[in-house]
């Protein structure tokens, strides 16, 4: 096919039909929606492209920054889109995780602002968070930015409404599948599928994934960070379901190995999630079966959001042993769940009188602005991705000192204490329930 411009390649991505011998279901139809083979790399290059696209023409007029909060994929596509107009790109972020999609955004000619805040998916009534605020600024009428806004630009999830759910329903020759499964990112390509399965049936079941509170998967929020996502109805999804990272890398694997299919993290976890969602239905039609009858077979569509190469970083840090090099007993990542219920914890009345008394050095793991907002008097801040740093190379200070660690909600640093018992420290415990709990208990905090 020949095209006058790459935006032209953006879409028509093959619908990919997963050997049963992968997955194993008997009397399910798994097919994979290839996003990664996008021309960017990545499903949100049509969120870009459709988001940018009315507004490039009068930016270029006045020579307007591109803008958008992120530090992933949308970045990257606009990133691209911008060059291509001649025009300059920012990304503001609070969470560039992945140093190859730096790398890469800064190679495209990006600027790159990091800026503190509570959250990357930012709550624009909370004047006090600095993404908030830089937010408003380049979202004024008139201002000196072409600011795509992906976390409440409806023109995010039209981008799904004219492209992948049109596409998903004509390559299953008019059929709508019985299962969507998909990963919550800004909730973009979730809800514009979503929307157009259920118009030509209203009987689709939509599986909405989330990553576990205690982890981080590149493109996939948690529970607590897609309510903050202006773009996220929980009534699009029937239901929502949490993966880990070791199971979005497991999945990752699948298709890496078994199907040829080089995703990255989002699509293993969509692909882990997808499995585990439907071996249930399987499990319920073989049943069927046995009992004498003749039960339909289903269709499940789940989406590959992008490539494996922009996360090599992130699978050497997690799962070393894939790239031939040993693994760091140092590192959080290495935790079973078996040791973070193990681990000491301490609840608030607790904790309070445990300070007075023992005088623990108390570790707050939450970011810089959090904890400059309100913390535990006396605390010292690390911010979790620096305190695993640290403990790659030992533990930081003495076996024998009392220790107390808080983060948001308690299940990160359970996940720092079993660490910290595991590398000999005699009395390590986690806040129960964290800074939120603290807080709720009415227990003093201060603000630096």
């Amino acid at each position: 096919m020949r095209y006058d411009s790459i935006t032209d390649a953006i879409g028509n991505t093959p619908l990919l039909r997963i050997d049963p011998a992968v997955h194993g279901l008997a009397h399910v139809d798994l097919y994979a929606k290839l996003e990664l083979l996008n021309p960017f790399g990545s499903v949100k290059d049509r969120a870009a492209w459709t988001m940018a696209a009315p507004r490039l023409a009068e930016a270029r007029a006045t020579g307007a920054t591109v803008v958008e909060l992120s530090s992933g994929n949308t970045a990257k596509a606009l990133a691209v889109i911008a060059g291509m107009y001649g025009l300059p790109f920012t990304s503001i972020t609070n969470r560039m995780k992945v140093p190859e999609v730096k790398d890469l955004l800064l190679l495209l000619g990006a600027t790159i602002e990091e800026l503190p805040g509570q959250a990357e998916c930012l709550d624009p009534t909370n004047t006090e968070d600095p993404l908030t605020r830089i937010h408003r600024t380049i979202s004024e009428s008139g201002s000196a930015y072409l600011h795509t806004d992906q976390y409440y630009n409806p023109r995010n999830t039209q981008a799904h409404l004219d492209g992948t759910g049109p596409e998903i329903v004509k390559d299953l020759d008019g059929r709508v599948p019985d299962y969507f499964v998909a990963c919550v990112g800004t909730a973009g390509s979730s809800t514009g599928v979503a929307r157009v399965l259920r118009e030509h049936d209203p009987a689709v079941t939509v599986v909405g994934l989330v990553a576990a509170k205690s982890d981080f998967i590149p493109g996939i929020r948690n529970i607590d960070e897609v309510h903050e996502v202006g773009l996220f109805d929980p009534d699009t999804y029937d239901t929502i379901e949490s993966v880990s990272a070791d199971e979005a890398i497991d999945g990752l694997l699948a298709l890496n190995r078994r199907c040829g299919v080089l995703a990255g993290p989002t699509g293993g976890g969509a692909y882990t999630g997808a499995v585990r969602y439907l071996r249930r239905v399987d499990a319920e039609l073989a049943a069927e079966a046995a009992a004498g009858g003749e039960p339909r077979r289903r269709s499940a569509v789940f989406i590959v959001c992008d490539r494996v190469e922009s996360y090599l970083s992130y699978l050497r840090r997690r799962r070393p042993e894939l790239l031939h090099q040993p693994a760091r007993a140092g590192a959080v990542s290495t935790v079973t769940a078996a040791e973070a219920d193990a681990a000491r914890t301490v609840d608030v009345p607790a904790a309070r009188e445990w300070i007075t008394e023992a005088q623990p050095l108390v570790v707050d793991l939450r970011g810089t602005f959090a904890y400059s907002t309100a913390h535990i008097e006396g605390s010292v801040n690390i911010v979790d991705e620096l305190f695993d740093e640290l403990l790659r190379g030992g533990l930081p200070f003495d076996t024998g000192r009392p220790v107390l660690l808080a983060c948001p909600v308690g299940e990160k640093s359970r996940r720092y204490a079993a660490l910290l018992t595991r590398m000999g420290h005699t009395d390590a415990r986690s806040l129960d329930g964290g800074v939120v709990a603290w807080r709720d208990a009415g227990a003093p905090l201060v603000r630096t």
